[in-house]
């Protein structure tokens, strides 16, 4: 499939089935797609919690999922947070490949950007999670599985069951698997000229 096509046709699917897990091999191509997804400096900052633990997911839906089977069906259920004092953690390892006058750029811009600023923090961190939800959607969408992001659950709750650390954000989450029913169809695109705007509004 080519990626315009995974583009067009991929669609939060809300029903899996609960019995199919994704073959390892696939998963690891999924999670190998997912950490080159783009971060402003290169941060990397995204932590992916992959929900495994079956009573863990029973909880999550049961208490503070507002019961969407997708939580507890999905063949995987994928946890987006981010750590948004990256910059500050060995930042020259985000460019270790780099030709060093290009190192040392980058990497003493980051701080200054950073510095003080707990806004632009948070929203990097939560840009850097959306590019990465969506990579791994269309490279789900690609190896023939459908997805669903989700954000209807009580993330502070869902915080303390994974023990999110204190300079951590977290994002939605998004599921994985082999879908049962065919998705809703598309509910209506606002027309192109509505949304695309040339040089100002």
């Amino acid at each position: 499939m080519k990626a315009i096509d995974a583009i067009y046709n991929r669609r939060a699917v809300k029903h899996f089935d609960p019995e199919h897990r994704l073959p390892p091999e696939d998963e690891q191509q999924l999670f190998d797609a997912l950490i080159h997804s783009p971060t402003s400096f290169n941060i990397q900052h995204w932590r992916f919690v992959v929900l495994r633990d079956p009573e863990l997911r029973a909880k999550i839906r049961k208490e503070f999922g507002n019961d969407q089977a997708q939580m507890t069906d999905a063949s995987l259920l994928v946890l987006f947070t981010a750590d948004v004092k990256a910059w500050q953690k060995k930042p020259e390892r985000y460019w270790k490949n780099a030709p060093q006058e290009v190192s040392d750029l980058l990497v003493g811009w980051m701080g200054p950007f950073h510095q003080g600023r707990e806004w632009l923090q948070r929203d990097e961190a939560q840009r850097s999670i959306g590019m990465a939800m969506q990579t791994l959607m269309l490279a789900a969408q690609q190896l023939g599985y459908q997805s669903c992001p989700m954000i209807g659950f009580d993330i502070e709750k869902v915080a303390e069951l994974v023990n999110l650390p204190d300079d951590h954000v977290m994002g939605p989450m998004v599921a994985v698997g082999k879908g049962t029913k065919e998705p809703w169809p598309k509910p209506g695109q606002l027309p192109l000229e509505e949304v695309l705007i040339e040089n100002h509004f």
